[in-house]
């Protein structure tokens, strides 16, 4: 088996490529075009660094004459070898390799709020989280160059606040996600809060019911409930008196709960239109990496400048598992 790690970098100095749209699922496009502007970067640095070609190339990936006209080599029927752009250390291959000499924020650490929003998703085990979340963690502190985090929310799959009215998400929300499991999970978070890596810690899409039933059985509250009242324009008021009894504060979102689904993993990593030409194409043949990949979890990070309320650096890690097929 092969771990994957996919990284966007900085987004907020990603330049147009990088697409916002409005609706209920922005954040899973931010998420994919940045992990493709990323991709192609990676490819344009190896052409400049590696000796592919000399030449300077435009922001479509075709290499130029140097004064924006194209000499007919293009990334997409020309890539460099993935080896090149990708980097791979044990098991864990990173896509695409990261520079980690140029780590860190531009002032010191306690000059930022860093908030992390942790996606678990529903194609990983639940033995697996906490090792995952550590794993996400470490891999955003190391990019920050900071000794901690100011919030980790945590985003459970299966979980929505979605229906026609607030009344009615509260209602329904109740009865989904699974209690246990989710207490399972919350213990390795409380864990990464005692050890001062997350000072606080959070969740999001909980309503009223689960709340107060998740709230009867931890050791540490979540000082955070985040949710998306996108259709139902209100928050439910048994959800915020209960917040308010609880000192947890209420905040929105519109993140898309299901950030990473299989396919749309295997198309950005894969030979066709758009993808990386990590992976081989169908049913193994070809070039690239074969195996059933697995997408496991997303963060999304942000470090905020605390005193101009300016986002300075932002942007996603992802992990995936690729097992790969037996020969013979």
């Amino acid at each position: 088996m092969t771990k994957l790690i996919l990284s966007t970098g900085n987004i907020v100095s990603g330049g147009p490529s990088i697409i916002r749209k409005p609706g209920a699922y922005r954040s899973n496009l931010e998420f994919t075009n940045s992990l493709r502007s990323n991709f192609l970067a990676a490819k344009e640095d190896v052409v400049y660094t590696n000796g592919a070609s000399s030449s300077p190339q435009n922001g479509n990936g075709v290499v130029t004459n140097g004064n924006g006209h194209s000499k007919g080599l293009h990334l997409e029927s020309n890539p460099p070898p993935v080896s090149l752009w990708t980097s791979s250390s044990k098991n864990t291959l990173y896509i695409p390799r990261i520079d980690w000499s140029e780590a860190g924020l531009q002032e010191e650490p306690p000059q930022y709020d860093i908030t992390l929003k942790l996606f678990f998703l529903s194609t990983e085990t639940i033995s697996q989280r906490a090792s995952h979340a550590q794993e996400a963690l470490n891999l955003v502190l190391k990019e920050l160059n900071a000794p901690s985090v100011d919030l980790l929310i945590i985003s459970f799959p299966g979980m929505s606040f979605e229906s026609d009215c607030e009344w009615e998400a509260d209602r329904q929300n109740a009865a989904q996600g699974n209690d246990d499991d989710e207490l399972e999970t919350w213990a390795a978070i409380e864990q990464l809060h005692i050890s001062g890596l997350a000072k606080k810690i959070g969740l999001a899409e909980f309503g009223s019911e689960k709340l107060a039933r998740f709230l009867k059985r931890v050791r540490v509250k979540p000082a955070v409930n985040q949710i998306n009242i996108k259709n139902c324009c209100n928050v439910p008021p048994p959800l915020m008196k209960l917040a308010k009894e609880q000192g947890i504060e209420l905040l929105a979102h519109s993140d898309c709960t299901d950030i990473l689904p299989k396919g749309t993993l295997r198309e950005l990593l894969g030979q066709g239109l758009g993808g990386a030409g990590v992976l081989a194409e169908g049913e193994g043949e070809g070039e690239g990496l074969k195996g059933d990949l697995v997408p496991q979890w997303v963060v999304k990070y942000t470090a905020v400048v605390r005193d101009r309320g300016v986002i300075e650096n932002k942007g996603y890690f992802a992990g995936a598992e690729l097992v790969e097929e037996e020969s013979g």
